[in-house]
């Protein structure tokens, strides 16, 4: 099998969000803003961009899984192709070909069906896991935002 030209899997294995984090609050740090709790935001931030990394961690292992089980569904058609031409060979009169070659058509359908069906399947779980990721990161992000802006002092009138 080719390697592949650009990994993304080894790309977010090398990527340091606490780095990132880092340089953000630094940015932050050299605006004195009033009533603004940076090392608050640098933290939600970070945790953010943690929630990011793992979510894009599971979708390309998820990726990498049916792209695996689609080249072992391939290897396994290919076997059964080979299978199948041998099996007509031996089938003998002309109807029994026919009834051989209907009957390795039905087996050949539902066979893609299921496989198909697992695909899907595989990657529903993945979509789901990761979404479920970035889900939760948004709730607990606007926890934080909400105690935050509770946390700011009221302007005196």
């Amino acid at each position: 099998m080719a390697e592949a030209f650009f990994d993304v899997s080894k790309m977010l294995k090398e990527f340091d969000p606490t780095k990132m984090v880092g340089e953000f609050s630094n940015m932050l740090k050299q605006y004195k803003l009033p009533g603004v709790d940076v090392d608050t935001i640098v933290a939600s931030q970070k945790k953010n961009l943690e929630a990011l990394t793992s979510a894009n961690r599971v979708a390309i292992e998820g990726l990498q899984a049916v792209v695996k089980r689609q080249a072992e569904i391939l290897q396994e058609t290919m076997n059964e192709a080979s299978k199948a031409v041998d099996s007509l060979s031996k089938a003998g009169s002309p109807p029994e070909i026919a009834a051989k070659q209907a009957e390795l058509t039905k087996d050949a359908f539902e066979r893609a069906l299921g496989n198909m069906r697992e695909l899907a399947e595989m990657v529903a779980k993945s979509n789901q896991e990761a979404t479920s990721t970035i889900n939760t990161r948004i709730s607990a992000s606007l926890d934080e935002m909400k105690e935050a802006a509770l946390k700011l002092k009221q302007p005196v009138a």
